[in-house]
């Protein structure tokens, strides 16, 4: 809860920059009636509202759990991201609008260097702001943070193209550029849009972080303690900020109960140690058969039925399998 009452305080300031930097390029634009800072500028715009929706997911998201909601109100971040992204799609279908407009009633462009100045300060300023935005996003797990921040990067980067445009045009003088750069950056923007919006659904389905599964996995292979004979039915879900593991530990059967629930508060407290703590867990344990036998090095096993053959590594596909590991001989 800590993590997402400190992203919402993120998120406030970064919505309030948006404002700022969205009227220092609006003036811009006034200045020069350049259609490269007017690219610029209604991406801003696209900035200030999606950061308003996210700043409200994120309030939502830092709601406790109640008995509607009990796993928490984290999923409304993915919302945020999936609106966010199809409004950086739209600015960018704006974008390739108002060039065309320009195109057939040409305005001409004037007071490039002082619009020049404007846009390059408003860049240094993105940058900043959205690294510091997506690395908090991706320290706290917070998809609405991430999509700000990875959004204003992308701002960065394009404005960037669009003062380099700038320098040339003013330059050379062909004006002619300035629509050749608002259609690539209007390409560029919808695309990454893209990439917001299909990032968000994979959260809203419950899609699985392959990439999470994998460190995961790596490191409870380098972990293992000798009473974890197996691991399996291995389910992460993603609720925002947080995010909820289940599993099935398997456990020497003659264990009593104090003892195989300590093994879980061992595996619980590994996993939050290397992954944070806004992890919650359901683990279910599994007493260790017969055909287990060949699979543990618990040398020491006062009921061992069968000799050691050989330990079973785990890999993605085995903990993700809702069955217990065997031997491939003993699986047929």
């Amino acid at each position: 809860m800590k993590e997402a009452n400190y992203n919402l305080r993120v998120q406030k300031w970064i919505t309030a920059l948006s404002v700022v930097l969205f009227l220092a390029k609006v003036v811009a634009y006034y200045l020069t009636n350049s259609l490269a800072i007017l690219t610029d500028a209604l991406e801003s715009i696209v900035n200030v509202v999606a950061g308003g929706i996210g700043l409200y997911s994120l309030y939502i998201a830092a709601k406790p759990r109640d008995e509607d909601h009990p796993y928490g109100h984290g999923k409304a971040e993915f919302v945020s991201a999936a609106v966010e992204g199809t409004l950086i799609v739209a600015g960018g279908i704006l974008i390739i609008y108002e060039t065309i407009v320009n195109s057939i009633h040409p305005t001409p462009v004037t007071k490039l260097d002082v619009g020049l100045i404007m846009v390059a300060v408003t860049a240094a300023i993105n940058y900043v702001a959205g690294s510091v935005c997506h690395r908090i996003g991706k320290k706290n797990r917070s998809l609405a943070l991430q999509a700000t921040g990875q959004h204003l990067q992308t701002d960065t980067y394009s404005t960037l193209a669009i003062i380099a445009g700038l320098v040339i045009m003013l330059l050379t003088k062909f004006f002619w550029l300035d629509k050749i750069i608002a259609l690539l950056m209007s390409l560029v923007i919808i695309y990454n849009g893209y990439k917001i919006v299909r990032q968000s659904l994979a959260g809203i389905m419950d899609q699985q972080d392959m990439a999470l599964l994998n460190e995961m996995v790596t490191n409870l292979n380098k972990n293992r303690r000798v009473h974890w004979i197996d691991l399996h039915n291995f389910r992460i879900i993603k609720y925002g900020s947080q995010l909820h593991i289940d599993c099935h530990l398997t456990v020497p059967w003659y264990l009593n109960v104090h003892e195989a629930h300590d093994e879980i508060d061992r595996l619980i407290s590994f996993i939050q140690k290397e992954f944070g703590a806004s992890i919650e867990f359901f683990v279910h344990t599994d007493g260790c058969l017969p055909f287990s036998c060949r699979l543990c090095d618990k040398f020491t096993c006062p009921v061992r039925e069968h000799p050691f053959e050989h330990k079973v590594e785990w890999t993605l596909e085995n903990l993700l399998s809702n069955r217990k590991h065997r031997l491939k001989q003993d699986a047929l």
